[in-house]
């Protein structure tokens, strides 16, 4: 066999439509001892592919003029199921990474991408394709499963949303148990929805159950099944989720929230794959993929003694952790225009816009229901906005006051005050709070009192478009005339 060459002095094939961006990426990699052959579409690089022979890694950038990155990619694999092939792209829809990766790329790198963690990454699957023994005139690794046509709905570009994306489409396809941490509202159903929509049980059921909205009692038997006469009530038998799944996949959400008892049973479940009903003797085969899920922290409750430990191991093969929304605000642009697509499908209307303001203050709130809560303001605040386009008076007020309070605001309190000494429910305090709508009403007129009536630089001033200037005079019959 053909030894590799040291990973620092490997052949690149470097692929990117943009000719600028192709050459200083090129002139990185080079300082670093890479040799790199440049290509500015996928028909040159297929080209470039035939003429010198296969390259040791070939990066291409995603979205290109008729053939794509991932065209080239699916025709490089085919051709070499070894082929080591790096994704690059600027582009903020993290399906892209999910396909990409399904279709055998190595990894996936976001746009503007960090060049030391390009270089870490290219020396890894490098070093990782030497010590696997692979040829470069040919490969032995077989290539990655691809799964049904489409797309997770996963949306972001924030560095965590891309690794989420990157692991759900390697361990889709496995039969392994994930456990799912994360807050309420971050998607922990859509990532469990995810994976079994891409995975080789996708033509089978997908059973989901939350836990903690059940009894124990009322869980077991949900869960497990009961025979007839199995306790009061019990007038029929009934199969169970385990069994209503066989051969597809359980979610189990909010796993931290089950009792031991329960504990001990479902891990008699993963461990044998046979059940007992409640009420019977007898064992149930089943052929069943968990994934799991929980806000909780499921380590410090084994060591508070309230999880079981060979249960939460058992589970834990791999494992997610979602981040809250406010660790990826910069994924909410992509997530308010997805959801308004979305929602202006389901309730029939026109395309709607987010006027700048409106936005500033959603990119400001804290989302402590995350991307959950993020949905419903927008649905509300889509069916209010008479004119298709949502302004700050549509969203809810804790949305609307994440943009803070000014000094001259009726809410700012004297300066060195202490929040906790001045609680609203002091009369003198209380009899001077004011509504959200207020304040924004007041501070509306006091602009335009000040520019004299021009909307132009009323607008200017607050940051919103003239559009949700002239709505806000309406609504709030301001004077059209300052004379």
């Amino acid at each position: 066999m053909t030894s590799l060459p040291s990973p620092r002095h490997a052949r690149l094939l470097l692929v990117d439509d943009d000719e600028e961006a192709c050459r200083l990426l090129a002139e990185v990699l080079e300082r670093e001892a890479y040799e790199v052959v440049p290509a500015l579409s996928a028909d040159e690089a297929l080209a470039k592919v035939e003429e010198a022979g296969p390259f040791d890694a070939v990066l291409t950038d995603l979205r290109m003029p008729e053939k794509s990155g991932l065209d080239l990619l699916k025709v490089l694999r085919e051709r070499d199921p070894g082929a080591l092939v790096l994704v690059l792209t600027a582009f903020g829809d993290a399906t892209a990474a999910g396909e990409a990766i399904r279709a055998g790329a190595y990894d996936f790198i976001s746009k503007p991408y960090d060049l030391a963690a390009l270089r870490e990454t290219l020396a890894r699957s490098l070093g990782r394709r030497k010590l696997a023994g692979l040829r470069r005139d040919g490969g032995t690794e077989p290539a990655s499963p691809t799964g049904p046509a489409g797309g997770p709905a996963l949306v972001g570009h924030s560095p965590a949303i891309i690794e989420v994306m990157k692991t759900l489409a390697r361990v889709a396809p496995s039969q392994a148990t994930v456990l799912v941490f994360g807050e309420t509202g971050t998607g922990k159903e859509l990532v469990a929805r995810t994976l079994h929509r891409f995975s080789s049980r996708s033509d089978q059921r997908f059973v989901a159950v939350n836990c903690s909205a059940l009894a124990e009692g009322l869980l077991e038997s949900e869960l497990f099944g009961h025979v007839r006469g199995a306790f009061t009530g019990a007038a029929t038998a009934r199969p169970g989720l385990f069994r209503e799944a066989d051969h597809g996949t359980l979610f189990l959400d909010e796993i931290g929230d089950i009792s031991p008892a329960l504990q001990a049973r479902l891990l008699r479940a993963l461990q044998e794959h046979e059940i007992v009903p409640v009420g019977s003797e007898t064992a149930v085969r089943v052929d069943v993929r968990v994934l799991a899920a929980t806000h909780r922290d499921l380590p410090d409750l084994v060591r508070q003694g309230r999880f079981r430990e060979d249960l939460y191991y058992r589970l834990n093969v791999v494992t997610l952790t979602l981040p809250p929304l406010r660790a990826r605000r910069q994924d909410i642009p992509l997530l308010i225009d997805h959801f308004l697509r979305e929602l202006t499908s389901r309730h029939g209307r026109g395309p709607v816009a987010v006027d700048p303001e409106a936005q500033r203050r959603l990119l400001a709130y804290e989302w402590p229901g995350n991307i959950r809560e993020l949905q419903n303001v927008l649905e509300r605040a889509m069916l209010l906005a008479e004119q298709d386009v949502i302004g700050p008076e549509h969203l809810t007020p804790m949305v609307r006051g994440a943009a803070g309070s000014t000094p001259d605001s009726p809410l700012a309190l004297p300066a060195g005050a202490d929040p906790d000494t001045h609680a609203p429910d002091e009369p003198d305090v209380a009899d001077r709070l004011q509504s959200l709508e207020e304040i924004d009403r007041r501070h509306v007129l006091h602009v335009l009192t000040a520019m004299r009536g021009n909307r132009d630089e009323t607008s200017r001033v607050l940051g919103i478009s003239r559009r949700t200037l002239s709505r806000m005079i309406q609504r709030w019959n301001l004077p059209r005339r300052f004379d």
